[in-house]
């Protein structure tokens, strides 16, 4: 009996010992630098720069740095994101500016009607350079602690719904989901902006709450399953939508490896590479079965045109409402114009 005892008590030991080891061993092996990085929705085209940069970043950082990707908003509401990221609740996060009105304000420069290349390519380079202005800088680090590390940028938007599209005449009265720069364009004649978030788009439009969705073409509505609940699709309308960016609080920033931020701008450019490049497999994979399954309204470059046309109106309100705030409204405007100049075809 007191062999078994002892037998017994030299098993838990070793036990206990081994567990320790290699807790011990766990624990020597984690990153020292963890961001865990909230976003909405599940993987997607949208999702592919972040999970670039997850790869190459944590190469970059040798076992020293991970990047957490929590998908569905797993770590907290998405219209929560700044606050969360300025306290730490956690480290990283997805942005888009439209989801938080009167919170970026210099940034929501980038939401104006029309005024961003139709590119992938142009609009991706536009969008990095511009996040490198001093005052946006400034903007997102003084008042939300964070900074911008990662590419987001989108296609041009599309509307998808229950309500047939083809002129501005048929947007009287319509409830068209659009973020609210754009919505200004739409309104000239008649229609009427609803925000709603990505992933309460089905439900919107299954239950009439929204007769048109606003989104990026082709993959968004895709992903979110919108064509279950739509009877058409416009091609042609190519109106800008959200500014979208990944951003990271500054002190988690700072207290990453050196060998990650030292790897942050080539892991960038890959990651709108990844991101083209998903978005055009996309396309082959919903284009056509739009076409399949839903009336394609194929929207007049002239419509377009009318659209656009009143959106110097629309530059000017909001450069001077920038400008009465004490912001450099009128001169982000002119930058971004030359910006978007330089990388313009």
């Amino acid at each position: 009996m007191a062999k078994t005892i002892l037998k017994s008590t030299a098993t838990v030991a070793t036990a206990a010992f081994l567990a320790f080891s290699f807790g011990a061993v766990a624990t020597a092996q984690a990153a020292d630098s963890v961001w865990n990085f909230n976003i909405w929705g599940g993987k997607r085209a949208f999702t592919a720069g972040i999970e670039s940069l997850k790869v190459n970043l944590e190469k970059a950082g040798g076992g020293k740095f991970e990047l957490k990707i929590n998908y569905g908003d797993a770590l907290g509401p998405r219209r929560q994101n700044p606050e969360n990221i300025r306290v730490g609740a956690f480290e990283a996060g997805q942005i888009c500016v439209g989801y938080y009105p009167g919170k970026l304000p210099l940034l929501s420069v980038m939401e104006l009607p029309f005024l961003l290349p139709r590119d992938l390519q142009e609009r991706a380079n536009v969008e990095d350079e511009v996040l490198e202005h001093p005052a946006i800088v400034a903007e997102l680090a003084k008042r939300w602690n964070m900074r911008y590390f990662g590419p987001a940028f989108l296609p041009a938007y599309e509307f998808m719904g229950n309500k047939r599209i083809e002129t501005t005449a048929d947007m009287k009265g319509v409830k068209m989901r659009i973020s609210g720069l754009n919505a200004k364009a739409l309104q000239v004649f008649g229609a009427v902006p609803t925000m709603v978030t990505a992933p309460d788009g089905y439900n919107a439009l299954d239950r009439g709450t929204i007769d048109s969705f606003g989104f990026p073409y082709s993959y968004a509505f895709g992903a979110y399953k919108l064509y279950e609940v739509s009877k058409y699709v416009t091609e042609g309308l190519g109106m800008s939508g959200f500014m979208c960016l990944q951003t990271v609080n500054i002190d988690a920033w700072n207290a990453t490896p050196k060998s990650v931020q030292n790897a942050l701008p080539a892991a960038q450019k890959s990651a709108i590479a990844t991101m083209i490049k998903a978005y055009v497999t996309a396309d082959k994979k919903w284009i056509p079965l739009f076409h399949k399954k839903l009336e394609v309204v194929q929207v007049d470059p002239s419509v377009r045109a009318e659209l656009a046309a009143g959106a110097g109106k629309i530059y000017k309100e909001w450069a001077k409402e920038q400008d009465a705030k004490g912001r450099p409204g009128s001169d982000m405007l002119k930058y971004v114009k030359s910006v978007v100049a330089k990388y313009s075809k």
